[in-house]
């Protein structure tokens, strides 16, 4: 299949199941037909270091490189720095692996001569062979910063009120804190990155990954005029949903759903979506809340979501696809 006669996709990406997901797409359409508008929000400076976790993760993920029994990071990692750090007495709550830093190394060095995020985005990934066009949603800085219900959760690096970045809450207090609010600082003054918003206007089909509505999703669509780029062009953008029976095969979407007032269901993330998509593709332990996700107002396709290896997330590109008026 050539680039010309493959359909264009754009997905609006996360981090780990956005990244299986692209993985499994191309596999049935060709990859250079396909863009990646990925999250910065979780982006975040560490030892003097630019670490973009989910853009690092989908190129990983695309490149055949990810850590399997992660899903982030690099496979055959070594950690001979974090322990020698962890000697010196330094910071390692939020361990990088030996190879992992050298692409932290690379972005930081980039950015010092003037690069912009996208310029050295699309470096790495042409580094590392990937066809896909991964663009960051923009090259502005965007942070979602996370307000905790009990301040004191918040420990030292935590303001008075409890607000704490994303990172701080994810991986420092392994998300046990109980959220209030989350809001994506910056994210009102930034602009889209080059090419973001022609990827999603000329696209064929746009699919929103199934990456967590709150802290995924939202921040990319809270840059001005993604939000509507996607809206205006609604009849063929596809969801899938990231959660399943209730309950996200990884991280804390459904506990955020919940306690952000949220369902924590296919229906909850329809009513979040239903102004920006038309279809939303749920997994078949959900076919019985098919009803509640059309009076949400999207359309429900019910299929296996799980992608617990290639062959399934081809499978679900496939369907998503089709529910966008596609069959590759």
């Amino acid at each position: 299949m050539t680039n010309s006669d493959s359909p264009r996709v754009c997905v609006l990406a996360g981090g780990v199941g956005a990244a299986r997901f692209l993985a499994g797409l191309t596999q049935v359409v060709n990859a250079r037909s396909v863009t990646a508008v990925v999250n910065v929000a979780d982006d975040t400076t560490l030892h003097g270091l630019h670490i973009s976790p989910d853009l690092d993760t989908v190129t990983y993920t695309l490149a055949g490189e990810v850590n399997p029994e992660t899903g982030w990071g690099l496979r055959g990692e070594s950690w001979r720095t974090m322990d020698e750090l962890a000697t010196l007495g330094g910071e390692t709550w939020f361990r990088l692996g030996d190879r992992d830093l050298a692409t932290h190394l690379y972005r930081t060095h980039r950015l010092s001569e003037g690069a912009s995020l996208s310029e050295v985005t699309g470096e790495l990934a042409t580094a590392r062979n990937v066809d896909v066009g991964v663009l960051p949603v923009t090259d502005d800085p965007v942070r979602t910063m996370v307000r905790l219900i009990d301040p004191g959760e918040g420990g030292p690096d935590g303001d008075d009120s409890g607000e704490v970045d994303f990172q701080h809450w994810f991986v420092g207090l392994r998300h046990a804190p109980a959220v209030s609010g989350v809001r994506f600082d910056g994210a009102e003054t930034a602009t889209p990155a080059p090419g973001v918003l022609d990827a999603i206007s000329s696209a064929d089909v746009v699919v929103i990954a199934p990456s967590n509505p709150i802290v995924s999703v939202a921040p990319v669509l809270a840059v001005p005029g993604v939000r509507d780029a996607v809206t205006a062009r609604r009849e063929t953008v596809v969801a899938v949903s990231p959660i399943i029976a209730g309950e996200a095969l990884k991280g804390p979407a459904a506990t955020l759903l919940a306690q952000l007032g949220h369902e924590a269901t296919v229906v909850g993330v329809a009513n979040l979506y239903a102004e920006l998509a038309a279809t939303l593709v749920i997994d078949t332990a959900d076919k019985g809340l098919a009803d509640g996700v059309r009076l949400a107002g999207m359309e429900p396709v019910v299929a296996p979501t799980v992608m617990s290896g290639p062959p399934q997330a081809a499978a679900l590109a496939r369907v998503a696809l089709a529910a966008g008026g596609l069959t590759p």
